[in-house]
């Protein structure tokens, strides 16, 4: 059916809109077009909440039981133990703060990234400024596509229609005429508004609808979910080995041992259990975020960052992502130039000073000022009606008023405006030659008619004009780099097959056929699933298309990441794996429908996010194969030192069954390894991580090569400290002496451990950050053997330079030993045959 509303691009009755001394004053009068901050959460709530954990309360109940037994033997000497888990939990608590902070900034930053703008006539100029600093009086210009961003009044002569589905619920488009209010946050679905804002802030109807506001997501991701469940399994685990622990401490040395027997289980569980995880996990992906934001690639939703690495094709638009969308005029091919001009300056929307609208009628409008001089008299001419250009009918229509007769002007798509045309068959055969050889090298191809009245057939054909629209510089390399990845990229276009063809030769897409939209739609689901897995390009698509395409690419197993700009894209970003959407030239609603945003349009910040997500993830698999395999070796000694200790009935100076470590010693060991070092894995940087092929998303988080990794390398670590146990008592030395040094080879040994978690699959760049943690934690173990109030506190003792100097020589040999599985395990189990190498 067609839509025969005018459409009014003029300026607005009061086309200088406010003074900007006027709009600075009434700012400071009614505040900012935005909803009061979130009151911020104090800083003691924050440190209450890091004790909120099971095993924190059951270390709290340790230290109560500590402190209580110690008051019970009227508190002789200091309480070291007690002090030490105080300690330990404030210390813990302290890193949980920060690491939240950490996160909190770099998603705050994110924020500001994705403030949205508005279009705004000030002091007789449009100009693109933040909707916050909107006022009562602006005159906006609305595109189809955009949120309101405060309530306004409509002042366009013709009528636009309105998503209103947020305020009242019906998914039905509202007329709108001149004069009617325009809600805040409603979207603009057809038609261009000029807008009066009447208020703005929280007087306006934004103030009820909060949960539009778009910003960063930071409840807990799908991965942190799983790294929940899984974690929690874990402890299950741990916990039962902790009550066994206590069953044999009760059988073998009696109740009144009660409380020493429970602070140990407990140290155990929390010194095996990596409960740090969740907040490594959350400052991992915000800072990972962050350096995407740096590379020009926005995430609106963290769970997006886990799909990135799993992604095995790209759907990805022609204009301004893989161009750089600088449309040049390059040559007009007509009959009659001048009406050829004429309709170029008429059937436009772009604004004629700030050059705000589509680049393609920007670079029209210019093209036919400098050619014809002046388009005064053009842009004075009244428009009575029209229809906006859609896929469905590939064509736009201005019908304006020249003396006392209506004439109509059209552009579009060269061969729908041409099959509208008054030609001979000669003509049309010889103009569809023009078409597709101008096409077939990459050009743009526009074409233009003109016809009596309104009507839309029988048209007098003006010509066409060329573009060209040259591919990004950098784009062929990411193509590059994407393939070499494993991942397929798929050009899906609007634009003339032949036109798309061309492009995707020069950047270096393959495939010499194109799909068509009037062949994706005869194509039953099962022929299209077919075609998708060997096509590269399609042309001449509808948004309806594209969401067919991707359909037919994730039934046939793909992870598709899919780019899209326009209102009509919303579905196929949604469908999507990954939604892509353009920060310049896209829309709200598909900036809102999106999990990735891209500051800059382009393709390559595409790659860099990919290449950011594979790189997130791969880090969170080396801190858990660090964490878990430190902690397995913890589990040995204790294991297998105490049933040695029961079997050899080995005792202490106060008669109770030696311990292979105290309860404080493993506290400590959890204290120095799983904090700074995790953390510090997760600022590796990867440029490898493109070499490998995608990541089946069903794989767990501990695959087998992690399993792999921690089996050998946590029990061989954990063997060494037993050897020392046994070693020492036997050539002399006591056994305060052998449990110091097994401490302190646990301790500083398996920081070692963090540089051959990071090389199973990967050579990551070097990392300063893990180098500063390694080294700290080894000096600040080694620091307490010559302090004596810290040797008190952990139960040691000072150590003869021999033993030092072995426990240095055992720790390079248990290093030494974890970078041979490493290696053994990166050759032979971590990459698929045939698939690239990494060096």
């Amino acid at each position: 059916m067609t839509d025969q509303r005018a459409i009014d691009t003029s300026h607005p009755p009061d086309a200088r809109g406010l003074s900007g001394d006027e709009a600075t004053r009434r700012l400071l009068d009614h505040g900012p077009n935005e909803l009061p901050a979130p009151q911020a959460e104090p800083g003691w709530r924050k440190i209450i909440r890091q004790f909120r954990s099971p095993l924190i309360y059951i270390l709290l109940a340790a230290l109560a039981i500590d402190t209580i037994a110690w008051f019970l033997a009227e508190a002789e000497g200091v309480p070291f133990e007690a002090v030490a888990i105080a300690l330990i939990l404030l210390g813990n608590a302290g890193l949980g703060v920060w690491q939240e902070r950490k996160a909190e900034e770099a998603l705050s930053k994110l924020g500001a990234l994705t403030v949205p703008m508005a279009w705004v006539y000030r002091d007789g100029v449009l100009v693109q400024m933040p909707t916050r600093d909107l006022v009562p009086g602006d005159v906006l210009r609305v595109s189809p596509g955009d949120r309101i961003p405060a309530d306004g009044e409509l002042q366009s002569t013709d009528p636009v229609r309105l998503d209103a589905s947020v305020l009242t619920g019906e998914s039905v488009p509202i007329d709108k005429i001149h004069g009617d209010e325009l809600p805040a946050g409603t979207l603009l679905v057809q038609g261009e508004a000029v807008v009066t804002v009447t208020r703005t802030g929280a007087g306006s109807a934004m103030g009820r609808l909060a949960e539009l506001l778009g910003t960063v997501q930071t409840d807990l991701t799908p991965l942190g979910k799983r790294l929940q469940r899984f974690g929690n399994r874990v402890a299950r685990w741990v916990l039962a080995l902790a009550v066994a622990l206590v069953a044999f401490g009760i059988w073998t040395e009696g109740v009144e041992r009660l409380p020493t027997v429970v602070l140990f289980a407990v140290a155990l569980a929390v010194a095996a259990v990596p409960e740090g995880l969740p907040a490594v996990l959350t400052v991992t992906l915000a800072l990972g975020v962050e350096r995407m934001a740096r590379r020009q690639a926005v995430v609106r939703r963290l769970d997006a960052v886990e799909a990135l690495g799993s992604v095995t094709v790209i759907a990805t638009d022609k204009t301004g992502t893989l161009t750089e969308n600088r449309m040049e005029v390059q040559e007009i091919d007509s009959p009659d130039r001048d009406a050829c001009l004429r309709a170029m300056a008429l059937v436009n929307d772009a604004d004629p000073e700030s050059e705000h609208g589509d680049p393609t009628e920007v670079a029209l409008r210019k093209q036919a000022a400098r050619l014809l001089g002046s388009l005064d008299a053009l842009t004075e001419l009244p428009r009575v009606g029209g229809r906006p250009f859609d896929p469905a009918w590939k064509f736009m229509r201005v019908t304006v008023r020249e003396g006392q007769a209506l004439r109509s002007y059209f552009k579009g798509a060269p061969e729908e405006v041409l099959s509208r045309c008054r030609t001979t068959d000669a003509e049309r055969t010889s103009w569809a030659e023009k078409i597709r050889a101008h096409a077939s090298e990459g050009h743009r191809v526009i074409g233009f008619a003109t016809g009596d009245g309104e009507a839309e057939e029988q048209l007098t054909w003006l010509g066409l004009a060329v573009l060209w629209d040259p591919p990004r510089p950098e784009v062929p390399e990411a193509v590059r780099r994407t393939v070499a990845a494993g991942i397929r990229i798929i050009m899906i276009t609007g634009d003339h097959p032949e036109t798309a063809l061309g492009i995707a030769r020069k950047v270096g897409i393959g495939g010499d056929r194109v799909v068509t939209g009037s062949e994706v739609d005869r194509a039953s689901p099962e022929q299209l699933r077919e075609e998708v897995r060997h096509t590269s390009v399609f042309g001449r698509v509808t948004p309806e298309h594209k969401l067919r395409i991707v359909e037919a690419l994730q039934a046939s197993g793909e992870v598709v990441a899919v780019t899209g700009d326009g209102i009509n894209d919303a579905p196929a970003l949604r469908r999507a794996d990954i939604g892509v959407a353009m920060g310049q030239r896209g829309s709200d609603v598909s900036r809102e429908a999106a999990d990735l945003v891209l500051l800059d349009d382009n393709f390559a910040s595409i790659v860099a996010a990919i290449e950011e997500g594979r790189s997130i993830y791969a880090n969170i698999q080396k801190f858990i194969r660090f964490l878990f395999s430190t902690n397995l070796s913890e589990i040995v000694v204790v294991v297998f030192g105490l049933v040695a200790a029961f079997a050899l009935d080995l005792r202490d100076s106060a008669g109770a069954l030696l311990l292979p470590l105290t309860a404080v010693q493993l506290l400590w060991i959890n204290l120095v390894s799983d904090g700074a070092p995790a953390l510090a894995l997760g600022m590796d940087r990867n440029p490898a991580v493109l070499e490998l092929p995608p990541r089946d998303p069903g794989l767990p988080l501990l695959d087998r090569a992690s399993i792999q990794f921690i089996l050998p390398t946590g029990v061989f670590k954990g063997a060494i400290a037993l050897g020392v146990l046994w070693y020492l008592p036997r050539v002399g030395y006591g056994t305060e002496v052998a449990r110091t040094a097994a401490f302190t080879f646990l301790a500083a040994g398996q920081l070692l451990f963090a540089y051959p978690a990071r090389h199973i699959d990967l050579r990551p760049l070097t990392n300063p950050w893990l180098h500063a943690a390694v080294f700290a934690g080894i000096l600040m173990q080694f620091s307490i053997l010559w302090l004596a109030p810290f040797r008190h506190m952990l139960d040691a003792v000072a150590l003869p330079w021999p033993i030092v100097l072995g426990i240095l020589v055992a720790m390079v040999g248990a290093w030494g030993v974890a970078e041979l599985t490493t290696r053994w395990l990166h050759h032979h189990w971590t990459q698929p045959a045939g698939s690239p190498r990494v060096p």
